[in-house]
């Protein structure tokens, strides 16, 4: 299921969160992701599955797309779907390379560095759409409805 899949079946807004792309601003939008996937139903490890997911997505853009600058803002909005979710997080900043978008080795032992295969593995689909005027990043997500 990709995001074009669920907007063009008439999707629902449920949530658009802006914020400032600082760490201590994850409790509030945890909590919003949260109660937005209960809404559509999900048990509750799905739930988890998405919270973290979005958590993984946000926590790269305040450390890659703004090098934890606090200066910058991201957005989170979520669609539902007769399919499923669609999540989008976009940011403003430094844009990435999507070819390099990868999870590191796991065997490769340190701290932090996890977020991409978390991402992958707890979604059905990760993929960067066109930024809104060149300008940042947009990572969608889907997630389907069992």
């Amino acid at each position: 299921m990709t995001a074009q899949v669920i907007r063009e079946a008439g999707a629902e807004s449920l949530l658009e969160l802006h914020f400032p792309a600082r760490a201590d601003r994850m409790v509030m939008v945890r909590d919003a992701v949260r109660s937005a996937a209960r809404y559509c139903g999900f048990d509750d490890q799905t739930v988890q599955d998405i919270v973290l997911a979005v958590g993984e997505a946000c926590q790269n853009a305040i450390l890659h797309a703004y090098a934890g600058c606090a200066d910058g803002s991201i957005v989170v909005a979520m669609l539902r779907g007769p399919e499923g979710l669609i999540l989008r997080v976009t940011d403003f900043g430094q844009a990435i390379d999507p070819a390099a978008w990868k999870p590191r080795d796991l065997g490769d032992l340190r701290p932090g560095g996890l977020g991409i295969h978390f991402i992958q593995e707890l979604m059905d689909s990760a993929d960067f759409a066109p930024a809104p005027d060149g300008v940042g990043n947009v990572l969608l997500m889907t997630k389907k409805r069992a």
